[in-house]
């Protein structure tokens, strides 16, 4: 049950508000999604960067063995997209400094015929039109999920929609889902959205947690109460991969025949919240580098105990 996402790779420069500041970091929606769906299961990443692309990024996700490399494609002449940001006192708000589109301005990366067969598949963030275009070269697709930001939806509506009559679910966050149905409860905006024609919405709160909204029920879990933060970057991109990830997983080995159940969207978000918490510990891949799998399962155990009502 083969998982696989398309999306950004790119290199970061991050300021957070104690006066610290990382430069040339490993980022990008695909860097992260890949690396928490990897203690899942095995996936797929197809994206392009630069020749500009450093070595030392290339080993990190090499540190990663269940990640499958062969749809990155290295562009010679061209640079990789590049985004530079700086946190508030909040660390749930940030301000970007600079961005650097690079291959991104360029005709996106193909499916690799080997991965054509691929089950579960997770559209990063990127221009609506791309997302179509490679959810046409995946025909095995057995369960489809989108993730979409405000610049789309101010001006790519028309094929942000169209999308949506294509895809089992949606993620994005909740001033995106008001930006986009004019709705500020929500719940009223991610029923407006199944309307449009996915299964589910989940509509993600920073540190408030998540909503699911689903066509069998509505579902809220919480963030877990991390007690440090170091850098909230890639947090909704890993907390899609564990999502992503319990869902192939799950398919693999038969537990839920059918991977859009409301059961296993639920249970897959308590699985990216856990993810997410411990991607939020450091910059860039650093605290997921050294990630164990027991580690998650104690986490899990800690979370599913904290929002249990008995």
């Amino acid at each position: 049950m083969s998982l696989i996402v398309t999306g950004t790779i790119g290199i970061d420069t991050v300021h957070t508000p104690d006066g610290t500041e990382r430069k040339d970091v490993l980022g990008g929606s695909c860097t992260y999604f890949a690396a928490a769906a990897s203690f899942y299961t095995g996936v797929r990443m197809v994206a392009a960067v630069g020749d500009d692309f450093p070595d030392d990024h290339r080993q990190t996700l090499a540190a990663f063995p269940k990640i499958d490399t062969a749809g990155l494609e290295t562009r010679a002449g061209s640079k990789t997209f590049r985004w530079g940001g700086k946190y508030m006192a909040d660390m749930d708000h940030r301000e970007t400094l600079f961005t650097e589109l690079g291959v991104l301005e360029e005709a996106p990366p193909p499916v690799p015929a080997a991965f054509r067969d691929s089950e579960f598949v997770f559209l990063a963030n990127s221009h609506p039109a791309v997302q179509m275009g490679m959810l046409e070269a995946l025909p095995s697709r057995k369960l489809v999920v989108a993730d979409t930001m405000d610049l789309w939806i101010n001006i790519a509506k028309d094929e942000l929609i169209a999308l949506l009559g294509k895809v089992d679910g949606l993620v994005l966050n909740f001033d995106e889902a008001e930006l986009f149905t004019g709705i500020k409860n929500t719940v009223a905006a991610g029923r407006k959205l199944l309307e449009y024609g996915p299964r589910f919405v989940v509509v993600k709160k920073g540190e408030h947690g998540a909503i699911l909204i689903h066509q069998d029920g509505i579902a809220a879990l919480p963030a877990y109460p991390t007690e440090k933060v170091v850098d909230p970057t890639g947090a909704g991109d890993s907390f899609a991969g564990g999502m992503m990830g319990h869902i192939a997983r799950e398919g693999a080995t038969g537990h839920q025949a059918d991977p859009g159940a409301f059961r296993t969207i639920r249970q897959a978000l308590a699985h990216g919240t856990v993810i997410a918490s411990f991607n939020i510990e450091s910059f860039s891949l650093d605290r997921l580098k050294k990630l164990q799998t027991n580690e998650i399962d104690e986490r899990y155990e800690q979370y599913v105990r904290m929002v249990r009502v008995d």
